[in-house]
Formats: C-alpha cells, structure tokens, sequence
C-alpha cells in the first residue's frame, strides 16, 4: 500500500519532460519501458488530470507496470522521483563510500538500491570531503584478510542486492550443482554382494548336473530420488523466489547430478505446476513462462490450502520411491483452523527428507513465534535460512547428511522452553 503525503508542485512543473525522466529511469532499472508506453502516460495523465497524487501514481502504474515483480521497483522509484523532495542527497547516501562508525544508518528497503542506481546513471558518486588544512597521511591497508567481492556476493541479502549485483548472483546460480548420493532400492541385481541368490544358485546347479558347487550372491540396486520443489511466490517472498528459481532450474537442466527428475511449484492463493517450463534450457524464456503460469505471483499467502492441493493431486506422482522435498517459504499464514499443520506432516511423511528453507532465518534474533511456523516446524527434517547464495550452496551438506537439522532442534527447544 502506498502512502501519498502532501507534494508541493512548482508552478512551471514541465510535467512531460519529468514523465519522460521517470520512463527513461524505468527503463535502466529493468522495466520494459518503451516510447509508445511513455506518449500513453503523457495522454493519460492529461485526460485524468494531476490533481490527487494517488490517481497519478496509478495512472503511470497503470501505464509503465505489466509484471507482478516490477510493482516493488515502480513503488521506490516513484517514491524517490516524485515524492521525497531529497532524493537525490538520500540515494547518493547508498552509493558513496563512508566509513561507518557507531552512528546506525537506515537499510535501505527492497529495491530501493536498484532504484537509486537508475536514477544516479552517469552520474558522479561524491567522495567525502577531505580536511586540506591536515598533511596528507599514506595509509598502508592489509587487505589478505579481506573479503573478495565474489565471497561478499555470496552472503548479500537477495532482497538488498542492486541490479548488477543480483544479474552477478544469477550467473552464479546458474553454476551451482546440487549432487545427491544414490539411494539402496528394494530391487535387486545380480552380483558380487551379501545377499543369497537362490534361484542363481539352482540354475548354476542345473547347469552342473544337479552338483551345488558354489553359492550365487546379489545386491540391491541403486537408484536416485527425485527432487520436489515448493516455492512461495507471495509478496512477502517476491525476491528470493526468483533467485532460488534460477537455482531451481540450473539444477534441472545439469546434468550428472544425479537426480531422476525434478519437479517444481510455486504456490501463493493457489498451486502452480512449472515444471515444463523449467524444461527449457534459456533461464530468461523458461522463468518467463512460468510467470505467465502463475498468475498468483505477488498475491496473498494460502499456505495450508496450497499444500492440501499438492497432497491431494501431485503427491502419489512425484514424491513416491522417496523423494527429497524442498519448501521454500516464510511460513507466514494467517489460518488458524490447524490445517497447515495436519498437511506439513502428510508431507514430511510421503518424502523421505522435507527440508524447509526460510528467510527469516537471516535475523539473529528470530525466535519462531507465528502460528504458521510453530505448526510447521515439527515436521521438517532440516530447517535452514535461505536468503542468499551461501544458504542454497548448504544445501549439499543437508543432502549428504541426512541427520543434519539445520535450526529445528535449536528452535524446538525454544519452543518447549516458553
């Protein structure tokens, strides 16, 4: 929801050229703003008029926003071009360097980074201001104990990257792997093994004559699971959901990693399978398609019911022969009726390891006090954060250690404690 405080207009506004300054900053933040889009806007605000600010902000809304997940970056930027008269000082705070000392600085909010760099394009960053009347002093810096800014990268916040910074994080997504060491079935094969082969040892018998001569052994054979992703794509999980997608589907599309298939859903007010999208093999067309599938992207957050749709329909076809579930969500649900909680443990119980990933988890002081997250947390094996590249790059250890539970038993006994 956007808050429209008072907006004093100058009184030679040139309105026309701002809106075209506003479309062109769009456009470098990643908007598909062209100039057929910009001459609707013009003729809009001229037939609606500029008298309420909040018909103004959804007339250029209305005219410049096509897709869910560009509704955040249109809301900053409006915020910070038409609306806060220090703009520019404020979001050249976010790009200079400074030296931070105890003085606490505000975040900066989703997509408010992105915004400040499409405004500021080409132009200077300020340096601070230096004391001419002091000597200049070489300083000698040690920077072997430094972090790279691949190793920065990897433990940025997906909700605070710029847009450079989350094009960077896309392509190292899309070299992650995901290896799963194979599964024993209860088929079995011919070979050299511990279990007893009787019927091979008759038939080597009858070649014989009848003489037992030796023992015939098998062993089971191996096989590897598949992988079932749940993934929230409600407006409080708008930004990680892309990225853990992107990893989602260089998982799909690697191979020799060893999975039998994966299976992928987004789910917000309902459940939406795009797995077939995640088939193609150009990132951009197959999260496109998805997008265009899931027409909840952005909405409300119906997690029960979404997982009594999944249970009800997928479950028997994609999580038998023990597969491995990854649920991607906040956990954040409003119901209260126990529903969430009767479908997490249906869950847990038709896979063979349910491993939760969370945002939340990135604050150090998050203590599981939802209703939504005290009803699922019982009934995951491994409960993990899940906000940046590190968090998905763990997600190896989960796998080959199946008895790793991440933050449950800490969280557990925080629960029993209160």
């Amino acid at each position: 929801m956007v808050n429209f405080p008072e907006m004093a207009v100058p009184d030679d506004p040139k309105l026309a050229q701002n809106i075209t300054h506003f479309a062109r900053a769009l456009r470098k933040a990643g908007l598909a703003v062209g100039p057929g889009r910009v001459i609707d806007a013009i003729r809009a605000v001229e037939a609606v008029g500029f008298t309420r600010k909040a018909d103004f902000y959804w007339t250029l809304h209305a005219c410049f926003v096509t897709k869910p997940e560009d509704r955040p970056l249109f809301a900053q930027l409006f915020r910070l071009y038409w609306r806060d008269p220090q703009y520019l000082e404020h979001m050249m705070a976010f790009l200079r360097p400074a030296v931070h000392g105890v003085q606490e600085d505000r975040a900066a909010q989703p997509a408010e980074k992105r915004a400040a760099e499409a405004l500021l394009d080409g132009q200077d960053r300020p340096m601070p201001p230096q004391d001419e009347s002091e000597d200049a002093v070489e300083i000698d810096i040690d920077a072997s104990q430094t972090a790279s800014a691949e190793e920065r990268l990897r433990r940025l916040d997906f909700e605070l990257m710029s847009t450079a910074e989350m094009a960077a994080a896309k392509r190292m997504l899309a070299t992650l792997s995901l290896p799963v060491p194979p599964v024993l079935s209860r088929r079995t094969q011919g070979g050299h093994g511990l279990l007893p082969d009787w019927p091979g040892t008759m038939r080597q018998a009858m070649r014989r004559g009848g003489e037992v001569m030796d023992f015939a052994t098998k062993r089971r054979r191996k096989r590897y699971p598949n992988l079932v992703v749940l993934c929230d794509i409600s407006g409080s999980m708008a930004h990680y959901s892309r990225a853990v997608l992107h990893f989602v589907h260089a998982v799909a599309n690697r191979e020799g990693q060893g999975w039998a298939q994966v299976h992928a859903f987004t789910f917000g007010t309902r459940l939406t399978n795009i797995t077939r999208h995640l088939r193609q093999r150009d990132v951009d067309a197959a999260l496109a398609a998805a997008g265009a599938e899931a027409q909840d992207w952005e909405g409300g957050t119906r997690i029960g019911a979404c997982l009594h749709s999944f249970n009800r329909d997928w479950s028997r076809r994609v999580t038998g022969q023990g597969a491995v579930v990854l649920l991607i969500t906040d956990g954040l649900d409003r119901a209260d009726d126990g529903q969430l909680g009767r479908e997490m443990e249906r869950l847990n119980l038709s896979a063979r390891q349910l491993i939760w990933l969370n945002p939340l988890l990135r604050w150090d002081g998050f203590a599981p006090r939802a209703k939504g997250i005290m009803q699922m947390l019982p009934h995951c094996s491994s409960f993990r954060a899940g906000h940046n590249i590190a968090s998905l790059q763990g997600l190896a250890d989960a796998l080959s250690r199946p008895a790793e539970t991440g933050e449950k038993t800490r969280l557990l006994a925080m629960l029993r404690d209160a």
